[in-house]
């Protein structure tokens, strides 16, 4: 591919790796047997998930690198600039497995409609999902099902089996990655600790009268994280959305603060980045089940 092309379709996914195209709208390649593709960026109008089996050239998305290792996934939807991280124009040689399908083949289906929810695919730096080798085998299996139905004529039931056999992958990579949640146990309570850390400097610091209350995407952004997998981390380890961690935070600091009887209460609202006052006494009372005057006067 050169430089800014699109990846539009699976022939053209299949073509440039060498391979035959069975299904125009879906394909399952075994990359030993794909010959060795330029590297540049590009921008993905198809999902693909990569099973990666070895080290190669390190995978670039967005500013960051994907942290897989040997048997390890990748996923990819449409609108992701992609690239290698090596030289424009150098050639490397595809390993591992990669399923590729436009949206139009999941397009009307269940599939089609709740594939928003597999978060996994807004995943990106340190996110990717490594695989045992039970699993891979499983992942294996989903792919040639897959494959099976490629070499036959296409009929009325090959869309139907194929679609349920690549939500059944999807299911069992959601699996996985809950598996990976409790595994990386150690690495998600730092974040947390980070995470911590980050409220507890930004409330003391005068951003918050600056640009406002902190959303999840930038404390995502600020722990080099993305907002989905972020979202689903907080989740994970607390129960709580990363929104209701963030607000939970929010009515801790605004507890505080009204104990300075030299603030009011629009004065402290706005202090911690609310625009409106109003905002802040509805979401106190949703959280505390007082109206921040009424906290006040009872402590």
């Amino acid at each position: 591919m050169e430089l800014g092309k699109r990846l539009e379709s699976v022939t053209q996914f299949n073509s440039e790796r060498g391979q035959q195209t069975l299904h125009p709208l879906i394909t399952v390649l075994d990359q030993s047997k794909s010959q060795p593709i330029r590297v540049t960026k590009f921008i993905s109008e198809l999902y693909v998930i990569f099973l990666k089996n070895e080290k190669c050239a390190d995978l670039r998305y967005g500013r960051s690198h994907y942290d897989y290792q040997e048997d390890s996934l990748i996923f990819l939807s449409p609108g992701q600039v992609v690239g290698f991280d090596a030289e424009n124009g150098t050639t490397i040689q595809p390993n591992g497995w990669a399923l590729a399908f436009h949206p139009d083949m999941i397009r009307g289906t269940a599939l089609g409609t709740m594939i928003k929810d597999y978060h996994y695919f807004s995943y990106d730096v340190k996110e990717s999902l490594h695989v045992s080798a039970r699993e891979k085998e499983l992942l294996l299996e989903c792919f040639g099902k897959i494959g099976y139905e490629l070499q036959h004529p296409i009929d009325k039931h090959s869309r139907k089996l194929i679609v349920s056999t690549i939500e059944l992958l999807l299911n069992y990579c959601e699996r996985f990655y809950d598996r990976q949640f409790i595994t990386r146990e150690h690495i998600n309570k730092d974040i947390l600790t980070r995470f911590e850390e980050l409220l507890d400097s930004y409330f003391k610091s005068d951003k918050p009268a600056q640009i406002g209350l902190p959303s999840v995407a930038y404390c995502a952004d600020d722990l080099s994280l993305s907002p989905k997998y972020f979202g689903d981390l907080i989740k994970k380890e607390t129960g709580q959305s990363a929104q209701e961690y963030l607000q939970e935070k929010v009515i801790d600091v605004a507890k505080e603060r009204m104990f300075d009887s030299r603030k009011t209460i629009s004065e402290i609202a706005y202090d911690m980045g609310f625009r409106y006052p109003q905002h802040f006494s509805r979401l106190f009372k949703q959280r505390v089940g007082q109206s921040p005057h009424d906290y006040r006067i009872m402590n």
